[in-house]
C-alpha cells in the first residue's frame, strides 16, 4: 500500500464502530526501515498518532483499532520522527555516494508490519530496506 492510497483514510473503531480520526502523514523510522505510526487529523480526542502496533488492519475502506484510546499523543521519539526535518516525501534522494537520484514521490509500505517496500522516486523505485536516513537536505539511500 502506498502512503498517497491510505492518506485521507479514515481509522474506525471495532469497539463502537466511531470514527477516531483519519490519516494524514506518516511516521517513518529509518533505523527499523519502518512506519512506526501515522499521525491523524480530525481527532476525537487529543492525541494527534496512531502507533503502528495498535492498528488491527488496513482495510481497503478505513484502518480499524481495537478503541478510541489507541490514539496517543506523541513521546518524544515520535516527535523527533515526525519532525518536518524528518519527513521523507517530497525531498531530493541521495545515495551514499552522493549522487542525486531523484525526489521521493510516495512510498509502499507493507500494511500488516509497516516495512517499508519501495520509495517511488521521479521515474523509478528503490528498495525501502535502502533508506539510510531522512534530514533537512536530502534522504539518503543505499544502492
Amino acid at each position: 500500500m502506498r502512503f498517497s492510497e491510505a492518506t485521507g483514510r479514515k481509522v474506525v473503531s471495532t469497539a463502537d464502530a466511531s470514527t477516531v480520526g483519519t490519516i494524514s502523514g506518516f511516521v517513518v523510522d529509518p533505523a527499523t526501515k519502518k512506519v512506526v505510526a501515522v499521525a491523524l487529523g480530525k481527532t476525537s480526542g487529543q492525541g494527534t498518532m496512531l502507533p503502528f502496533g495498535s492498528i488491527a488492519a488496513f482495510g481497503t475502506d478505513a484502518v480499524t483499532v481495537a478503541s478510541a484510546d489507541a490514539v496517543v499523543a506523541p513521546d518524544d521519539r515520535l516527535t523527533e520522527l515526525s519532525a518536518k526535518q524528518h519527513t521523507i516525501l517530497k525531498k531530493r534522494a541521495l545515495t551514499t555516494a552522493g549522487d542525486e537520484v531523484g525526489t521521493v514521490r510516495d512510498v509502499e509500505f507493507d500494511p500488516t508490519d509497516g516495512s517499508l517496500v519501495s520509495i517511488q522516486l521521479d521515474d523509478h523505485t528503490w528498495n525501502g530496506q535502502g533508506l539510510v536516513g531522512a534530514g533537512s537536505y536530502a534522504v539518503m539511500l543505499r544502492p
